[in-house]
């Protein structure tokens, strides 16, 4: 795929879930789109993770080689609709269950039902890309490939930065600010780019906790359906100076839990090959991730195309 084409074009899809409830889909494409990928940020964040209205961003720069991109906002988050208050009732089993699956079904629509999909997460979003595949095989099926950046179920590795960013914050104060607003505002609170309602804040504290990957919802045993059905390809990438929130030992930890299929992971950083350590976000974000970071992206996605 050639990078000398024309600035790509963004577009928003709009999606109803529920009653007054809508998600927002980011398309930015080429005119003549090929491989469609999905994205999906993590927690406290939303899809501005991957693109920016000035066209930076993974998103863009896969787009303008060729990919036909949608990048996702989960419910209430970044311009999907209404935003995180204190009346939201969502968490996780509605992001597995019915959130992701509707952008699936939109590209299918836009793009027809024998498209392959590939699939890009970051953080959290990982989880719960592949928590969704596990409870949705028919959708598995679908995907050919995806890309996990510092994605980690569980933390088990110790150190000052779990001390301050899980085990203060994300366990206790964040407990506080949702008695308080009846929900995380973790931009207000300068925390992260976006809110989490007070069920998905419960929802992922116990999976980060959990030595098990087990639903506290039904009881669901995520291990046990992905050892059963292989997840896709998939590229597991941690950073070289991401102490706590994709340490590259929970990293492995994730993939190990994921059932046997076809895996890599690889450290962002001088251990890895690179000219520098990569943290949890400028991962995406550092003017040399374009030259180090989105190219591995690109070249596992282009080694497990299916046409």
């Amino acid at each position: 795929m050639s990078s000398d084409r024309h600035p790509p074009q963004q577009s928003a899809h709009f999606l109803t879930v529920a009653p007054g409830e809508r998600l927002h889909l980011r398309r930015i494409h080429q005119a003549d789109a090929g491989q469609p990928v999905l994205m999906l940020h993590g927690a406290i964040a939303n899809a501005r993770t991957f693109y920016s209205e000035r066209g930076r961003g993974l998103g863009p720069w896969l787009a303008a080689r060729g990919f036909d991109v949608y990048v996702l906002d989960l419910r209430g988050r970044g311009l999907s609709t209404p935003p995180i208050g204190a009346h939201s009732q969502h968490g996780q089993t509605e992001s597995i269950q019915v959130d992701i699956p509707a952008a699936l079904a939109e590209i299918s629509r836009l793009r027809g039902e024998s498209q392959t999909i590939q699939l890009v997460a970051h953080s959290w979003g990982g989880v719960l890309l592949s928590a969704m595949l596990a409870r949705h095989p028919q959708w598995a099926a679908r995907i050919s490939a995806s890309v996990y950046l510092g994605s980690k179920r569980s933390i088990q590795v110790w150190n000052w930065s779990r001390l301050y960013e899980i085990e203060l914050f994300w366990q206790r104060l964040s407990t506080l600010f949702v008695w308080r607003y009846g929900y995380l505002p973790a931009a207000r609170l300068g925390m992260g780019a976006d809110s989490e309602t007070r069920q998905s804040l419960r929802d992922s504290r116990q999976w980060v906790r959990a030595r098990r990957w087990i639903d506290a919802q039904d009881g669901f045993d995520y291990s046990a359906a992905l050892a059963a059905r292989p997840l896709p390809p998939t590229l597991y990438l941690a950073g070289g100076q991401d102490p706590v929130r994709g340490h590259i030992d929970d990293v492995w930890r994730f993939m190990a839990e994921s059932g046997p299929h076809e895996q890599a992971l690889q450290l962002l950083g001088r251990g890895g090959g690179l000219h520098r350590d990569y943290g949890h976000l400028d991962m995406l974000t550092h003017p040399q991730a374009e030259q180090e970071v989105y190219p591995l992206v690109l070249e596992w996605l282009q080694r497990h195309r299916v046409e």
